[in-house]
């Protein structure tokens, strides 16, 4: 069953271990963040707190929702310690099943709600996240909602807020992000404002569907539904034509006008790294504000390793399947051997050109810009295991031959390596790293493999197996 809102889901984290109550008091300004930031370096579980400072009881912040595998096998309610890959699997059948929303007349994110000169965003406990940040951040780990002006496409994404001041927020999206595309090509370019809304402490479902890669023009509110297994309860709006998950915490409704730009950033971003420079930037002015009585603000905190990061890319590991599949391309599995780390592609070597046709495949699709690095391997390697995969790198990819750069190529502003004009241009590199047997050797040379299932008879690993089992391992 689906989860109705983001509590049910911090209550079914607690439940596995995966989440912990803060009771003391917590400070919003860098505390917050560091403690979230020190739980995804150390794998610790989310965090909850309880009781922040300077504001009223029952507000509340919580963070590192999506920083592991188990967290994600729980959003799609499945087995916490479920297979990365079988949890790519099914991601995938699911999105192939969209359903469309319901609209409901009535929801909790409407128990409170301040319109015009009552909207006041500094009554929320907005985080500052990190040293260096440009200011509080109240977007990090939300939905952005607009709709383009010319049919009934929906966009959902995830693109950062930063807040100015009590009714005034700057947004940052790359310009091939869906969101910026509709604004700059259906708005700004016809000297209109574009409707807009931030939807904040929503099930991760929602969350997962917003930040996967769909087609230009389709409503990732249907995806969330297929992933889901039911369809999204959608509320209408107070001010403004966008309709909203009706058990948000926060909903922020506001506009964009046209050629209107403020500072944003820069921000520690999902690479690891202060990314981005403080640039003129979109600017959201605020016309309402709903939440619920006691509400959650969910926050990420980016850093290294990524403490969001997995959940983010769930869709793209997809997407790319499905592109591999669609090419017919003998690909086994796609992975990360850590968030934020390169794509990891594990193919059937069966002729010879394989490994370029598929780093062409995922350089010409549209997450190529996010994904300059890429790995490939064997199938008999799993690519969501580091040491497997590092070990093929060390043993299987020559330096001289199988390291292969594409000098020229796309790239997305928020890459730390760029330099100046690479970041003005966003035109850069990137790199694939063959990690298989060539095809033409001789098969007496190619090494043999020593692991426990190739090295040993089945009745001499059925024996030792049985005598683990005996001895408690």
């Amino acid at each position: 069953m689906p989860f109705k809102d983001v509590r049910e889901f911090i209550d079914k984290l607690e439940e596995e271990k995966e989440l912990k109550r803060i009771e003391e008091e917590v400070d919003w300004n860098l505390e917050a963040g560091a403690m979230i930031r020190r739980a995804a370096e150390a794998g610790l579980p989310a965090l909850l707190f309880e009781k922040i400072k300077d504001y009223p009881k029952g507000y509340r912040l919580c963070g590192g929702l999506g920083a592991n595998y188990r967290r994600l096998a729980i959003t799609m309610d499945m087995a916490p310690d479920t297979h990365p890959g079988e949890i790519i699997e099914e991601h995938i059948c699911r999105k192939q099943q969209p359903i469309k929303p319901t609209l409901v007349s009535d929801g909790p994110c409407k128990e409170n709600i301040q319109i015009g000169s009552k909207v006041d965003l500094l009554g929320f406990p907005v985080p500052m996240i990190h040293i260096g940040d440009g200011g509080r951040y109240i977007g990090t780990w939300h939905l952005t909602i607009n709709k383009d002006s010319g049919s009934d496409w929906v966009n959902w994404g995830m693109y950062r807020h930063m807040l100015h001041n009590k009714n005034t927020v700057a947004m940052y999206a790359e310009g091939n992000h869906h969101g910026m595309q509709i604004f700059l090509r259906s708005y700004e370019s016809r000297n209109k404002a574009m409707d807009i809304a931030i939807v904040i402490g929503v099930e991760p479902a929602l969350t997962m569907a917003a930040t996967s890669p769909v087609p230009y023009g389709t409503s990732e509110v249907d995806i969330a539904g297929g992933i889901r297994g039911e369809p999204v309860e959608l509320i209408k709006c107070e001010t403004i034509d966008l309709a909203v998950p009706a058990t948000a915490e926060i909903v922020i409704e506001g506009e964009i006008r046209p050629y209107e730009r403020m500072d944003e950033g820069p921000f520690g971003e999902f690479s690891g790294y202060i990314a981005g420079l403080k640039e003129p930037r979109p600017v959201i002015h605020v016309k309402a504000v709903t939440h619920r009585n006691n509400p959650i603000l969910t926050m990420s905190c980016p850093g290294e390793p990524a403490d969001g990061d997995v959940i983010n890319i769930l869709g793209s590991l997809s997407e790319i399947l499905q592109i591999f599949r669609a090419k017919g391309l003998p690909v086994s599995g796609c992975g990360l051997i850590q968030p934020g780390g390169p794509i990891v592609v594990a193919i059937k070597n069966t002729y010879i050109g394989v490994v370029e046709d598929v780093a062409l495949a995922v350089w010409a699709s549209p997450l190529g810009a996010i994904m300059p690095y890429l790995i490939i391997v064997e199938d008999d390697i799993d690519p969501f295991d580091p040491r497997q995969v590092i070990r093929a790198i060390v043993s299987q990819c020559n330096p001289s031959k199988g390291i292969v750069k594409l000098e020229r190529a796309p790239a997305i502003h928020l890459t730390p390596w760029l330099d100046r004009h690479e970041r003005e241009t966003r035109m850069a590199a990137r790199v694939y790293f063959d990690c298989t047997w060539p095809l033409n050797w001789d098969p007496a040379d190619v090494p043999t493999k020593i692991t426990f299932a190739k090295s040993y008879p089945p009745e001499v690993q059925q024996k030792v197996l049985a005598l683990w089992r005996k001895y408690g391992y």
